[in-house]
């Protein structure tokens, strides 16, 4: 079992993995990254050891598996005292909410997430369509987090949405991926940070926190994942990460705050992730660093993580 002593150790919440055997865990026939690179527990497993990472959740790759969660549920039924499962879930298919109860009883998760069908795809029915409440329902009947991952393009209709959701219910903790903010996601992502005459879309004062965001997060059940994917934004855009981290738990609140490293999608090594979460905590203090770097996460996703000593 990892010693979790360190002042700096650190539970992240949003790591991804993809096997390097493709025939025992394939890529989906939908998949829209299906070249992606191969990152296998045993790789996350030795950065988590090497890193000082005492607890990582592994989020299913949608993009990847999309909602074949094998290898996450495998991989974290292995090591259950270090990894923790986040399932993907299509929240439109009406056989999702029977699945989950079914998932629930198999194995220990510790959350699902909930994707929007792709960048071109303007609706929230993945969010709130009838059979989208049904999955709500059910995970609110599990007691489980559940995690969003919205785009820019459209979150001005998505995050009014979410709200509903929030308060509809309320003991459901819901985790917005990447901050809900403007951070890379753009129709072009990183291809316009490229282009010449760019113009950085995270500025002072308010780095991107729209009123529709600040709207949503009205509700206490709503939580924010700090990741490596704000981080590389941030410094794209000339921003220092720990400034705007400050800013935004100024904003919402230090305990609503859990941070992730998107390592196996965010190019690493993860040791490049990692080190850029911790450096975006200068800012905090030695308490709020604690609640930051593992204490929320541990609180969020109860007593497998508790066991590894995170959060003591």
């Amino acid at each position: 079992m990892h010693a979790t002593t360190s002042a700096d150790a650190l539970f992240d919440t949003h790591a991804h993995a993809i096997s390097d055997d493709a025939g025992a865990y394939p890529p989906a026939a939908t998949a829209k990254n299906p070249d992606a690179a191969p990152f296998t527990a045993e790789q996350l497993l030795a950065g988590m050891d090497a890193l000082d990472i005492a607890h990582a959740c592994v989020v299913q790759r949608y993009h990847y598996y999309g909602t074949d969660n094998s290898y996450v549920l495998d991989t974290c039924a292995a090591h259950p005292d270090r990894l923790t499962p986040v399932v993907v879930l299509d929240a439109e298919d009406p056989g999702a909410p029977a699945e989950l109860q079914r998932l629930a009883a198999e194995h220990r998760l510790g959350g699902i997430r909930l994707c929007g069908p792709a960048i071109d795809s303007y609706d929230t029915a993945w969010l709130n369509s009838p059979g989208a409440m049904r999955l709500w329902a059910a995970s609110a009947e599990a007691g489980l987090p559940v995690t969003l991952i919205i785009f820019e393009p459209h979150a001005s209709y998505n995050l009014p949405a979410i709200k509903y959701i929030a308060e509809r219910f309320p003991e459901t903790p819901i985790l917005i991926d990447h901050l809900g903010t403007l951070h890379g996601f753009t129709p072009d992502g990183w291809r316009a940070r490229a282009q010449p005459g760019y113009s950085p879309v995270i500025t002072a004062p308010d780095y991107g926190i729209t009123p529709a965001l600040r709207d949503v997060g009205e509700c206490q059940n709503v939580r924010f994942k700090f990741t490596g994917i704000n981080v590389d934004c941030l410094v794209a855009d000339g921003v220092d990460p720990a400034t705007f981290l400050r800013r935004f738990a100024d904003e919402f609140g230090v305990e609503r705050i859990v941070l992730g490293s998107d390592v196996g999608q965010t190019r690493g090594p993860y040791s490049r992730l990692a080190a850029g979460l911790r450096d975006a905590l200068r800012l905090c203090s030695p308490a709020e660093r604690e609640r930051l770097l593992r204490t929320n996460a541990a609180q969020l996703y109860g007593s497998s993580a508790a066991e590894t000593g995170v959060g003591r």
